[in-house]
């Protein structure tokens, strides 16, 4: 009686994924998310301004099996650690279609996912998935097998992944449908390249592929009865020795290449401490979070890029730049045990704001007028701007700190950027008013 159940449910999906209300639904998703036009040019808003139509026709191209999902047009994004990670943007009516399948297809094989994935799934997210590590690192497995695999999304197996879907999806519409999806081809410089395997990075639909896949590899490590936590294609196993943790790397890389017909990378992937390894831009240190030394690294290069010398741009249009990227940052990486790390982001964006301050004086006779204004005695101010110290060593002497203290950040600045209502105002973050 189960099957049948199954079989019945199943049996409705394709109905359900080329229904009109089902297609604009997704067409909603589509347009939350935004996105750049595919290969047709056709933007989001320019589908939507003929919805109905565009709604009707993909309905009766599904329907009647005329549907042909164009190549994905090929994006190139630089990797903060060098390199590129090669994305895809299908085009507009080819992301409606697979919104609709997501929606459809989700619901059957959340129920059956693992508790220790947490990547692109509804209700959970990174910053579980860092708390979970955290625990079963405090409970004595300090020793991580951290498992990168290379270009994953690009050399998914297209046969063993619509075989892991055909387990649950009876109705052989749907298999039939992604499988058109998938070899739908990429279009990079003009030329079309066929697609033999992977799935499309930036994809509605590919996320939850990407789960399909790796929920083989979760079954496998629970089986084995091994402590995980895994994020998309970001998977760290703790154990207690290095013995065990070598053990897990060789026995798991095994699994990963013979069976899933995946491929690790040696050069990323390594046995350490927990303390030596990275977990979504977090450290486990003696059972505490911290940022990572590359994620600060990267936060600091991004507060360079921010704040560039020799610009003209007024220090309140600089601020509002900060802000919108500021707030989202230390929001996930609060949760770093270590409010000293965060402390010094800040004060390190304070620092080029006051450089910022002291090259647009342009002369020395400039920046002098500016100290004495600002409240600085004339001799003291003198010695400061009339010394051999450049910009940047000027921007941390007790002079310039005077002058512009962190209250002045906080108050002043603060205010003058208080009209943008529209804007988190990283001045108003409580932590910056505790600051010395």
């Amino acid at each position: 009686m189960g099957n049948i159940s199954l079989f019945d449910v199943n049996k409705s999906l394709f109905e359900q994924v080329c229904s009109a209300e089902q297609l604009a639904n997704a067409f909603r998703a589509v347009r939350r998310n935004k996105g750049a036009p595919g290969t047709d040019g056709v933007t989001v808003d320019a589908f939507g301004a003929n919805l109905d139509k565009e709604l009707g026709q993909l309905e009766k191209d599904l329907t009647s099996w005329t549907y042909k999902p164009a190549p994905v047009r090929r994006v190139d994004i630089p990797k903060p650690g060098g390199g590129t990670r090669m994305l895809g943007v299908p085009c507009v009516r080819d992301r409606v279609v697979q919104a609709s399948l997501k929606a459809a297809l989700e619901p059957i094989f959340e129920a059956k996912f693992s508790a220790n994935s947490y990547g692109f799934r509804p209700g959970r997210n990174q910053r579980q998935a860092v708390e979970a590590a955290q625990k079963i690192v405090q409970s004595g497995k300090e020793y991580c097998v951290d498992i990168d695999l290379s270009k994953f999304f690009d050399r998914v197996p297209h046969d063993r992944l619509v075989y892991r879907l055909g387990l649950e999806i009876v109705d052989k519409r749907i298999l039939r449908l992604i499988g058109m999806i998938l070899r739908s081809g990429i279009m990079a410089d003009g030329v079309i390249a066929a697609t033999e395997e992977g799935t499309t990075q930036g994809s509605p639909l590919s996320p939850l592929l990407s789960n399909v896949v790796l929920d083989e590899l979760d079954r496998e490590l629970e089986r084995r009865g091994l402590e995980f936590c895994r994020f998309a294609d970001d998977c760290n196993i703790f154990v207690r020795t290095q013995k065990a943790a070598e053990r897990v790397m060789a026995s798991t890389t095994k699994f990963i290449e013979g069976k899933l017909k995946l491929l690790v990378n040696k050069d990323k992937s390594k046995v350490a401490r927990s303390s030596a390894v990275k977990f979504l831009g977090m450290t486990i240190v003696a059972g505490t979070l911290a940022i990572s030394n590359q994620s600060l690294i990267r936060a600091r290069a991004k507060v360079k890029e921010l704040t560039p010398r020799g610009t003209a741009l007024n220090i309140e249009k600089t601020v509002r730049a900060i802000n919108s990227w500021y707030v989202g940052w230390s929001n996930y990486y609060g949760m770093t045990q270590y409010p000293s790390q965060l402390a010094a982001i800040e004060a390190h964006v304070r620092r080029r704001l006051r450089s910022r301050i002291v090259s647009q004086q342009k002369a020395r006779r400039h920046l002098f007028n500016k100290l004495v204004k600002r409240g600085v005695k004339p001799g003291t101010a003198g010695k400061a701007a009339f010394s051999h110290k450049r910009k940047w060593a000027l921007s941390a002497s007790p002079v310039v700190n005077r002058a512009y203290p962190n209250r002045w950040f906080i108050e002043t600045l603060g205010q003058k950027i208080a009209s943008d209502k529209n804007l988190p105002h990283w001045f108003e973050v409580k932590r910056w008013i505790k600051l010395s």
